[in-house]
């Protein structure tokens, strides 16, 4: 829990590229489901912009990523920080924006707590960082994303500066893919018109990954990636299904390409990583 804030707010490391910070699309559906209340997506989706490695973002950038207009965005800005949802920042240059606010940080830390499943996965997890000389990490998905809600790393391992609270992309790391891999086939689907929505000049090749990512999971039991992310970061990762909540959970173990070669992973990582998958599979259904 200590490390959550600084994931929250804080930089990650420069080798995290825009490709993992999907644009927070417009909401779409309004129109179509009386039930919707757009004005309150439209304030999430503002708080869904922040990226773990923004010190804080002025309306015009939030107005960017959100695809509002920017006196939209002003009143949304406005409102959430009354709420305590934003907090007024300012850059060294003097600039002024919006950075996370504590309610945002509270709202994350009881949704953390209640998550029984990390505490049981950690040991389990640290025991392969150790064994892997890799980072071993637990996420969900969030939209386009996957977020790290647990992390373990050997101390004497060179890993990648992610923590809890980063996010990856769903369609190009393993553990997304592991995701997409397990998901139902009808969310599938419409997760991959999202993405396609997204990039549609890199869909061909998107597509292909996660086709190949799907028949993969089938043939070895977890999805890799290898470069297709970061040219220079190798992981591969399993997806599991909580039974009590029938929500989706990916665990991945990777690192620097030069220290984990294709071979290693799967010759060696692959069978303590299923292993692990196998026994937290077992200790979910009683959480």
């Amino acid at each position: 829990m200590q490390n959550m804030l600084p994931a929250m707010q804080n930089s990650v490391n420069a080798s995290i590229s825009s490709a993992a910070t999907p644009r927070v699309g417009k909401t779409s559906n309004a129109k179509e489901d009386r039930h919707f209340v757009t004005a309150l997506a439209r304030g999430l989706d503002v708080l869904s912009a922040f990226r773990s490695r923004d010190r804080m973002l002025g309306n015009q950038e939030l107005a960017r990523r959100c695809g509002l207009p920017k006196s939209t965005i002003s009143r949304l800005t406005y409102t959430l920080t009354k709420h305590g949802y934003l907090e007024h920042a300012q850059d060294d240059s003097g600039a002024a924006g919006y950075r996370l606010g504590s309610a945002v940080l509270a709202l994350g830390s009881a949704m953390l707590a209640r998550m029984d499943l990390r505490q049981l996965a950690r040991p389990l997890m640290q025991e392969l960082a150790d064994h892997s000389q890799a980072m071993v990490s637990l996420g969900l998905r969030d939209r386009l994303s996957m977020i790290y809600v647990e992390n373990c790393r050997s101390e004497s391992a060179l890993t990648l500066s992610l923590d809890v609270g980063s996010r990856i992309p769903l369609a190009t790391t393993a553990m997304g893919r592991a995701y997409l891999a397990v998901c139902t086939e009808g969310e599938r689907q419409a997760l991959m018109e999202r993405i396609r929505g997204h990039d549609e000049a890199a869909w061909p090749q998107l597509r292909d990954g996660i086709d190949a990512a799907v028949a993969q999971y089938a043939e070895l039991g977890c999805c890799t990636s290898f470069g297709e992310w970061q040219h220079d970061v190798n992981a591969i990762a399993v997806a599991l299904r909580r039974p009590a909540s029938r929500s989706v959970v990916a665990i991945n173990c990777g690192g620097p390409g030069f220290k984990l070669s294709p071979q290693y992973l799967l010759g060696e990582v692959r069978p303590q990583l299923l292993a692990l998958a196998t026994r937290l599979q077992g200790m979910a259904g009683t959480v």
